[in-house]
């Protein structure tokens, strides 16, 4: 059975909960986080000499680089992301580095948006992010004349969902009969698995003129200290990023930008080989991802099997029928009061999906925590003898 996955706007989105949930953390003893999505593990050995090298070899690398990007990296990004758009893409006027995707986000946010704008299972099988849709009639209901921008975001995060051809051929149908730019989030583009298939929205017929593409290196080459972004994306449209960019951000880093650049040289030479990190990372993650399923399911937690990213989403609705009085202020949404106990309780820290929405909505998800399975075994090791433990404390 489907489920509706509603169209949302992202006013009043509160992130700062998640700091109350690190420091909670780190004030408790032992506690394994698997809530903030970073890897726990050496990036690939090829990044990491890239990084050496840049650092102790040419000494204008520790100087600026042009301020929308240093050369090789536009280059190497325009070459490797026209053959996958089937565009031919100008590193000059259709590429800009950006200090993570979150200074992507932002610089897109600034330079085109303004105030006011419009921005069920089946009994006792696995949930699964693709049983999650977008609701046609819903979705066509929030566009307006004041809708300037559709953000979409795949693979997602939190849910792990991979949009299908059909769904983004939708939400591209009703950005052109509306005119509106698509802002597309795909960081996470090579985490993909069982076979689903990650496919850009700026690819599709007719929507290359209106979509800006944001990747990550940090989620790309599991190097998210790096803090190199990129948006990818029409003249007309990038024309206002860079003024943005220019007279805020300036400049990224250079080192991390010419290692960026020579791993996706690297990547160019071994793509769709066997060889290709592209290729046996995805893999190596599955089953992480598999390992995680098992081990939450033992407790009773229902995970929803992502398709994509670094993330799970689990359903902690049997809990909260079970223990529904956790300590917690009145107002507030049951999976942040689940995730406090969990973490002095359990050892365990995960992120709460409430924090992802508006006010209003938090009380469609507050039955739902996020966990980040892109962690090292000893951390998977570490989080099994936690739910063993859990696990026996169930039991009559």
């Amino acid at each position: 059975m489907a489920k509706r996955l509603q169209a949302r706007r992202l006013d009043g989105i509160d992130h700062s909960p998640w700091v109350e949930f690190v420091k909670l953390a780190s004030e408790e003893a032992d506690v394994v986080n698997f809530g903030e999505g970073f890897p726990d593990f050496s990036p690939p050995e090829f990044a990491v000499e890239a990084f050496q090298h840049a650092v102790s070899g040419d000494f204008m690398l520790n100087q600026y680089t042009k301020a929308f990007g240093y050369p090789p990296l536009t280059k190497i990004l325009a070459s490797f992301f026209g053959k996958l758009l089937g565009q031919e893409i100008d590193p000059l006027k259709n590429v800009l580095v950006t200090v993570g995707a979150y200074g992507a986000l932002f610089t897109a946010f600034q330079a085109l948006v303004d105030e006011g704008d419009e921005s069920t299972t089946q009994k006792g099988e696995p949930d699964s992010s693709s049983n999650w849709q977008l609701d046609p009639t819903e979705l066509a209901s929030k566009f307006t004349s004041r809708t300037k921008a559709f953000i979409l975001n795949t693979p997602n995060n939190p849910l792990g969902k991979v949009f299908s051809r059909e769904e983004l051929e939708l939400v591209a149908s009703l950005c052109q009969q509306h005119d509106v730019v698509c802002i597309t989030d795909e960081v996470y583009q090579w985490l993909v698995f069982d076979g689903f298939q990650h496919i850009s929205i700026a690819s599709l017929p007719g929507m290359w003129e209106r979509t800006l593409t944001i990747g990550s290196a940090g989620k790309t080459f599991s190097v998210t200290g790096w803090k190199v972004g990129w948006v990818l994306g029409p003249d007309r449209l990038m024309k206002h990023l860079r003024t943005v960019h220019q007279n805020s951000i300036d400049q990224c880093a250079t080192q991390c930008q010419a290692a960026v650049a020579q791993s996706f040289e690297r990547e160019q030479l071994h793509f769709g080989q066997p060889s290709s990190y592209f290729v046996q990372f995805p893999q190596y993650i599955q089953r992480c991802r598999d390992h995680m399923i098992q081990s939450l399911q033992s407790v009773g937690l229902r995970p929803v099997i992502p398709q994509g990213s670094y993330f799970l989403i689990t359903d902690i609705s049997d809990f909260k029928n079970k223990m529904p009085d956790l300590p917690g202020a009145a107002n507030e949404p049951y999976d942040r009061r689940f995730v406090k106990w969990m973490i002095k309780n359990k050892g365990l820290m995960a992120i709460p999906v409430s924090t992802f929405v508006s006010v209003p909505h938090q009380k469609f998800f507050d039955h739902y925590i996020r966990f980040c399975f892109v962690k090292d075994e000893s951390t998977l090791r570490a989080m099994d003898q936690k739910l063993q433990k859990w696990k026996a404390e169930l039991m009559p």
